[in-house]
C-alpha cells in the first residue's frame, strides 16, 4: 500500500471545499479539476449532464468499474425577489435551515459576477419580533439578505441577478490540531479528495489499476440524478460518499463507513463483502451500517435501471447536511480502501 500524505489530503480538500460547486454550478470546480487532473498527466471528458470522466486503462479488460464522487453540494437557488430587495429561495437538496440561519452565501449569476449576502429569517431579531425563536425555518420564511445597497426588487435585477441564480454557502473550512476537520460540504469534498489522492498515488507508484478504471465526478447527486446516467461499459459502480453517525450506526468520526443498504436497496452482497474484506486486510477501520434517510449516485444508477454492481463508502461525518465534522483518519482510510480495491491485492 502507498503511504498516503496527510498534509497533501487535507490540502487538496481545503481547497476543493473552497470552490462552490452548488448543484448544477460547474463552471469554478470543472476549471480547478482540469488544473490538477493536468498536472497530473490525466485526460478528462465530460457527458451531456457535464459528468466529468478520467478514463485509467487496466491490466484486466474484462470489466469496467466507475468510482463516483460528487462534486455538487446542497444549497438554494433564486426563486423571486420581494419588493423589498430581499430574496426568496428554493432549496437544493437535502437543506437544514436551523443550521443555514446567518450563514454567508454566495449567488452566481450567468453573466460570471458573483455576490455576497447572508442567510435571514423574516424575523430576524429577538429584540424585534415576537416569535424569533419560535417560528417555522423554512422556504416561507427564510430569505437572503444581499450584500450591496439596494432597496427594491428593481435595484438587485439591476445587478443582474435574476431567478434561477444558484446559491452556495460559504463552507467555514477549519482543520483542528488533533486532526478534526470542521466544514460545510465535507459531503461530498472529502470524499472528492479521497479519490483524487488516490488517482495521484496511482501515476506516483506507476500502479497499474486491477481491471479498467473510470473516475466519475457528477454534479447532481444531492438532488438525486447524478449517477443516474452510466456508460453502458460500466460492470461495477462504486460511490464514495459520506458515512452516517448517530444510534444504530457503527459509524465515527474515524472510520471507514461501508453502507450495506440505504433507503432505496440492499447494495450489491458480493461487491461490500470484497471491500470489507479489503479492509480488514489492510488494516483499515472499517464498519457495515444500513442507512435510512440516505441515497448515492450507486443506488441512482440501480433506480435508473442500469446492469451493474454497486456499492458505498466513505468517511464517517457528524451532523451531515449542516456544519459537519470528519478527522483525518477516516479521509485516509477512504483513500486507503479504493487504492487496496484498485490494486485488488488482498
Amino acid at each position: 500500500m502507498p503511504d498516503i500524505d496527510e498534509k497533501r489530503l487535507v490540502d487538496l480538500f481545503e481547497t476543493l471545499v473552497n470552490v462552490p460547486s452548488v448543484v448544477a454550478y460547474y463552471p469554478e470546480i470543472d476549471k480547478k479539476l482540469e488544473k490538477i487532473f493536468a498536472r497530473m498527466g490525466y485526460d478528462v471528458t465530460y457527458d451531456h449532464k457535464h459528468t466529468l470522466y478520467v478514463k485509467v486503462p487496466g491490466a484486466d479488460h474484462s470489466k469496467t468499474i466507475c468510482f463516483g464522487a460528487h462534486l455538487d453540494t446542497i444549497g438554494m437557488i433564486v426563486r423571486h425577489v420581494e419588493p423589498n430587495g430581499w430574496i426568496e429561495v428554493r432549496t437544493l437538496g437535502g437543506v437544514n435551515f436551523h443550521s443555514l440561519e446567518g450563514e454567508n452565501v454566495y449567488i452566481h449569476t450567468r453573466s460570471g459576477k458573483t455576490y455576497t449576502g447572508m442567510v435571514i429569517h423574516k424575523s430576524h431579531s429577538v429584540h424585534v419580533f415576537d416569535d424569533a425563536r419560535e417560528a417555522p425555518r423554512d422556504i416561507e420564511t427564510m430569505r437572503i439578505l444581499l450584500d450591496e445597497d439596494v432597496q427594491s426588487a428593481q435595484d438587485v435585477y439591476d445587478l443582474g441577478i435574476d431567478h434561477g441564480d444558484l446559491i452556495s454557502v460559504d463552507p467555514k473550512c477549519v482543520v483542528t490540531p488533533a486532526g478534526f476537520i470542521k466544514s460545510r460540504h465535507i459531503d461530498d469534498k472529502a470524499c472528492v479528495a479521497a479519490l483524487i489522492e488516490a488517482m495521484r498515488l496511482l501515476k506516483e507508484e506507476g500502479i497499474t489499476p486491477a481491471y479498467n478504471t473510470w473516475f466519475a465526478f457528477p454534479i447532481y447527486e444531492e438532488i438525486g440524478h447524478g449517477g443516474a446516467y452510466v456508460p453502458d461499459v460500466v460492470d461495477e459502480y462504486i460511490a464514495l460518499d459520506i458515512g452516517l453517525i448517530g444510534p444504530h450506526y457503527h459509524g465515527t468520526e474515524k472510520s471507514v463507513c461501508i453502507g450495506a443498504a440505504d433507503n432505496f436497496s440492499p447494495y450489491d452482497w458480493e461487491l461490500t463483502t470484497r471491500l470489507y474484506d479489503l479492509a480488514k486486510a489492510y488494516g483499515i477501520n472499517a464498519c457495515l451500517d444500513v442507512y435510512y434517510r440516505f441515497g448515492s449516485d450507486a443506488t441512482s444508477a440501480l433506480r435508473a435501471g442500469h446492469d451493474l454492481k454497486a456499492a458505498v463508502y466513505g468517511m464517517g461525518c457528524m451532523n451531515s447536511h449542516g456544519y459537519e465534522r470528519t478527522h483525518i483518519d477516516a479521509i485516509k482510510g477512504t483513500c486507503a480502501l479504493t487504492l487496496a480495491y484498485l490494486m485488488n491485492e488482498a
